[in-house]
């Protein structure tokens, strides 16, 4: 479980998370919504490490992650997947997967092999270059190469950007299938609320850096308030 606690991070005197609080259970998706600028990216580098919040605490399970070193919590087992997907174009598939798995203690022809049954795509294209795939296959490297070194935390920003909705939705399946068999916990950051909501467990609203509002994704959805204006979804 990761539980964040009174979470503040400010970028000079811009405020950009104020005193959040919520959980993200163990085998469970918990998404992140909210406009541009509500504060979902600051707070995946804040847990990841790549952030020195203000005030506050984070923990994974017990253990206190606020001051570890980003490596470190790498190798607690959390993966982050940022926006943009990150990819190194002038390598090939493999040679991307290969750099995901050297940090962790792994068997890499196993690790290998389980990411080209999970993404049949990216076995079809190992040897290519990165730079000759498509967004949705980039998305699917991306992720793969975080998987390969088996981490119990997946944080994931922005994974539907630039995708087209057939893509999206089947990216979407492939994050609920990942999260059931391999009883992840997910923090899944999404300005798609509709495709967040549809396999989120839970759910967590920011705006301008505050939760608005935080609890099963179904009440969320359901909130008519919530949906007209801090998810930008049209309520019918």
């Amino acid at each position: 479980m990761i539980r964040v606690q009174n979470l503040s991070v400010n970028y000079g005197a811009v405020k950009a998370l104020r005193d959040v609080s919520f959980e993200a259970p163990t085998g469970q998706i918990t998404a992140v919504l909210g406009a541009n600028g509500a504060g979902k990216t600051t707070l995946l580098r804040t847990i990841s490490g790549l952030v020195t919040p203000k005030t506050g605490s984070i923990h994974l399970d017990e253990r206190p992650l606020v001051g570890v070193a980003t490596e470190n919590i790498a190798r607690m087992g959390v993966a982050h997947v940022p926006e943009g997907r990150g990819v190194i174009e002038e390598l090939t598939v493999e040679e991307n997967l290969r750099l995901g798995a050297m940090a962790a203690k792994v068997d890499l022809a196993e690790g290998l092999r389980e990411q080209y049954e999970r993404f049949a795509a990216l076995g079809e294209r190992r040897k290519k270059l990165c730079s000759t795939l498509s967004g949705g296959e980039r998305q699917m490297l991306a992720m793969a190469r975080a998987l390969i070194a088996k981490p119990r935390v997946l944080l994931l920003d922005e994974p539907s950007l630039g995708l087209a909705p057939q893509v999206t939705a089947q990216l979407m399946r492939s994050i609920h299938d990942l999260c059931e068999s391999e009883h992840l916990t997910v923090v899944l950051v999404e300005q798609n609320a509709k495709s967040a909501l549809r396999i989120a467990h839970r759910a967590v609203v920011l705006h301008l850096g505050t939760a608005v509002a935080s609890g099963d994704a179904t009440s969320v959805a359901a909130d008519d308030n919530l949906r007209r204006y801090y998810l930008g979804v049209v309520v019918e």
